[in-house]
């Protein structure tokens, strides 16, 4: 009936068409941990792809980039306590990456601190590029609790 708004039935319809049945409720259904993990990394990856368009050295900029840095250490603190990929212990490969953003974190806060802006940048895009954006694509993964949020199971 022309304007109406769609029912569930024609909203799900029209997410399938654009290959798009995403759903939130295999990561609403973990531990929360998990969900605590999850949702931090979402948040943070959007607050860094802010960081890296909008100007920089303003107050919005550290004061957004603070919020960055608190959300990424949740992110990295929490990755060790998931540990549905056991190949070092408990542990897998990914758990690097959470140390190397645990050591770059204060350096690249020292440089900006310091007024060292290209070793702030290079250090920051370093931990957007490998905390959020490779992790994040390792998350993707047939299998893990991302794959089935995004591509539905």
């Amino acid at each position: 009936m022309p304007g109406t708004r769609p029912g569930m039935t024609e909203r799900v319809a029209i997410q399938s068409a654009y290959g798009l049945p995403m759903t939130f409720a295999p990561l609403l259904n973990a531990s929360p941990v998990i969900q605590v993990h999850a949702f931090t990394a979402m948040a943070a990856f959007g607050l860094g792809l802010v960081q890296l368009a909008a100007p920089k050295g303003t107050l919005p900029h550290r004061t957004i980039g603070w919020l960055w840095v608190v959300l990424l250490a949740v992110i990295a603190i929490s990755s060790f306590w998931i540990n549905e990929l056991r190949v070092i212990g408990p542990f897998s490969p990914i758990h690097l990456l959470s140390i190397f953003t645990l050591v770059m974190l204060p350096r690249a806060v020292m440089h900006a601190r310091h007024h060292r802006v290209p070793q702030h940048r290079h250090a920051m895009i370093s931990i957007f590029l490998g905390a959020l954006v490779v992790a994040g694509l390792f998350t993707l993964l047939p299998g893990r609790i991302m794959h089935a949020v995004v591509f539905g199971n």
